[in-house]
């Protein structure tokens, strides 16, 4: 009866451990969560008050970013691919003059440093884009 027990209890514990594994290892962006779609926000700018910034992503890994310079003249736009990395939850976009690395949320993308870390400081917080399609 012990034997019996023992042996349904290192069951139970191999059969928990499979399920943890199997969620950790799908639980990620690229293949969990909605990423398609449209991105807007407003993201701070060293000389004025901020770049709108649209972003739209698509399921064959291109992209369409804009930005519009808040009262400026004139936008930049731009067409190229993205890639995930090995984990499946930042995109980087290519095409681009420096790396762009977004994080990617539920209904947001959250834009990464140069070194593809999360910004840290007081404006931190303005470096997201919403999903709006």
């Amino acid at each position: 009866m012990r034997k019996n027990k023992l042996l349904y209890f290192a069951f139970g514990v191999l059969m928990l451990t499979a399920v943890i594994t199997a969620c950790a290892s799908t639980g990620n962006a690229k293949d969990n969560l909605n990423w398609e779609g449209l991105y807007t926000g407003v993201i701070p700018s060293a000389s004025g008050t901020g770049i709108e910034v649209q972003l739209t992503l698509r399921a064959d890994q291109t992209y369409t970013l804009i930005y519009n310079y808040i009262n400026k003249s004139g936008f930049t736009a731009g067409n190229s691919t993205f890639s995930w990395d090995e984990a499946g939850g930042v995109i980087t976009l290519k095409g681009t003059d420096a790396p762009t690395y977004y994080k990617v949320g539920k209904d947001h993308l959250l834009q990464l440093d140069l070194q593809g870390e999360k910004i840290s400081g007081n404006l931190a917080d303005m470096y997201i884009l919403k999903k709006v399609e």
